[in-house]
């Protein structure tokens, strides 16, 4: 009998629907995380892809994990770059895909495989978030195809293969879900419920902590969702943009541990001498954006084709602003915008180049790529949005598979290469950026490494070491003569000394000495000392940390008493 009962059951929840409703909704998700994980097989090849900008991030990440085992909540010193003298790119290195690798690197990984899997997950997130926002907005189909063409755009693959871009990478993951909690608010239904506001704040903090050149290509376009959503859906667009608002400041508030030290500290690197000017030969021509071949080599040399798909989207997207229908100004808009991102990383742009200096923060003119990737998935989820149901999934087919089919022959790296753990545990020749992180009172780059980690001069004493960390140097000196302290480590602001226990005074500590350069230094008299060199939070980075502490308190306490509200109006 109960057998019987449980097959009359099961019948009658499928002829009523329930089965084939519920697989409707979780099937495209289903699609989606299998096609999107088709390109990322070749990460599953033993070793480490070759890549621009691949082995220096694995160094990057086991700087910051051992920094973090060491009870640095934020790390911001990496000790063993530079040669082994330390370099602060920490503090200007976008944090998160290092804090997602560590946990990675915790339960087990390797720091390669790690950050294999921090490229993967944010391939498969990106691709999800797109089709939550698109298909929320424009329904299933529409999702579906901007989903594909936000994902298998030959920018992407290379991000991921031929740059190893793994900041970039992530940051694709956020717009489209800041976008979907803006559309979520807006709508003013059950689904607006506290919860949307974390979606919103939370995505705009990830989002700047994932890169932060690529957040300020992005926002700008945010706010223009915003703007649109108020005046085109929202009952109430003053009250909206308020909460929209709210929510990006919030978002900043709680990323400032990261961005204001590494904005208001830059001064002291060589970032703005290192990168001036570097775009004056980085500018695309038009005929690249139509088609260029794929290419493992340089930034000059690596492709900028916009993709099949996405140009046969555009097309589309053209033919459709006949039609007067409610999106028709949305995607003029959105064409507007893509044709502005590609006029500005052409050699015809250079004008506003030098004349906006923030945008010279972007580096290279085709990173706006980034944007062209994103304002393409948009078009394509209002063009199968927009075409007659009769032909609208035979053409959102079309696109994807012209996408996915195109792209297949970037769905690999150029060669993998094995390392050792400890070739990225140890000492790392090289500071892994360009120099613009280096303190600005000392060298570009190192060149060797140092044979002590300090000494003196003239050599008349007997230093003993003592613990030594990441963020701190511990010594017993016995001095005869006087003599120079030389620690083999930059300086930075940050760094305090301390001599048997009394605060070396920030006079008597040199390190602008042309015969150490960077280097810190100070004299000593005959005696003997305990010598510590400590490295800690200047008061903007306590302050930034205490602002992104009490904006976290606030939020929580803020989100959970409009819960409670919340509930009660339900």
């Amino acid at each position: 009998m109960e057998i019987a009962e449980w097959i009359y059951h099961i019948k009658t929840v499928y002829k009523g629907g329930i089965v084939r409703k519920n697989w409707m909704r979780v099937a495209p998700w289903i699609v989606l995380v299998c096609v999107s994980s088709l390109p990322l097989l070749d990460l599953l090849h033993p070793g480490l892809p070759v890549t621009h900008d691949g082995q220096d991030h694995v160094a990057r990440i086991a700087n910051f994990y051992a920094s973090l085992m060491e009870g640095n909540s934020i790390p911001r010193w990496a000790a063993n770059l530079n040669w082994g003298y330390g370099h602060p790119i920490l503090m200007f290195l976008y944090p998160l895909p290092s804090y997602v690798a560590s946990l990675f690197h915790a339960v087990g990984f390797s720091f390669v495989d790690s950050t294999k899997l921090v490229f993967a997950a944010a391939f498969i997130a990106s691709t999800l978030s797109m089709y939550v926002w698109a298909s929320t907005a424009w329904g299933v189909v529409a999702g579906m195809t901007a989903a594909i063409l936000y994902t298998f755009a030959p920018y992407r693959f290379v991000d991921l293969y031929v740059r190893g871009a793994i900041g970039e990478h992530m940051a694709f993951v956020f717009p489209p879900l800041i976008c979907y909690g803006l559309l979520l608010l807006v709508r003013e239904r059950k689904q607006s419920s506290p919860y949307v506001l974390v979606v919103v704040s939370v995505g705009t903090a990830l989002l700047i902590m994932a890169h932060n050149a690529l957040s300020l290509m992005f926002l700008p376009l945010i706010v223009l969702y915003a703007v649109y959503l108020a005046y085109q859906d929202s009952k109430k667009p003053i009250h909206f943009l308020s909460l929209f608002s709210a929510c990006v400041l919030m978002g900043f508030l709680l990323s400032a541990f990261y961005w204001a030290p590494g904005f208001f500290e830059g001064k002291y690197t060589l970032r703005d001498i290192v990168i001036s000017g570097g775009f004056t030969d980085r500018f695309v021509p038009w005929l690249s954006f139509l088609y260029s071949p794929w290419s493992y080599g340089g930034s000059n040399d690596l492709s900028k084709w916009l993709g099949a798909g996405q140009l046969l989207t555009v097309a589309i997207g053209l033919f459709t602003l006949r039609k007067q229908t409610k999106y028709r100004q949305v995607i003029a808009i959105a064409i507007a915008l893509l044709g502005l991102s590609l006029f500005l990383m052409t050699g015809n742009s250079v004008l506003i180049w030098n004349t906006v200096t923030l945008i010279q923060k972007f580096q290279f003119p085709w990173r706006i790529l980034s944007v062209a990737v994103f304002l393409i998935a948009v078009i394509g989820g209002l063009v199968a949005h927009l075409i007659p149901k009769n032909s609208r999934r035979k053409v959102a087919a079309l696109i994807c598979l012209v996408s996915i089919v195109t792209t297949m022959p970037m769905w690999r790296a150029k060669e993998y290469k094995m390392y050792r753990e400890s070739f990225f545990t140890g000492v790392y020749n090289g500071t892994t950026d360009t120099g613009e992180s280096s303190p600005i009172w000392s060298i570009r780059f190192m060149e060797k490494r140092p044979i002590v980690p300090a000494y003196l001069m003239p050599d008349y004493g007997i230093i003993t070491l003592g613990r030594r960390t990441t963020t701190l140097r511990e010594y017993a000196v016995t001095v005869k003569t006087p003599t120079r302290f030389i620690e083999n480590t930059l300086y930075f602001p940050g760094w305090l000394v301390y001599i048997n226990g009394v605060l070396l005074s920030t006079d008597k500590l040199l390190f602008q000495d042309p015969m150490y350069r960077g280097l810190m230094t100070f004299d000593l008299a005959p005696g003997k000392y305990d010598i510590r060199f400590v490295f800690s939070e200047t008061k903007l980075r306590t302050i930034a940390n205490y602002v992104s502490i009490a904006s976290l308190a606030v939020f929580c306490v803020g989100l959970g008493t409009m819960y409670v509200l919340w509930q009660k109006k339900r």
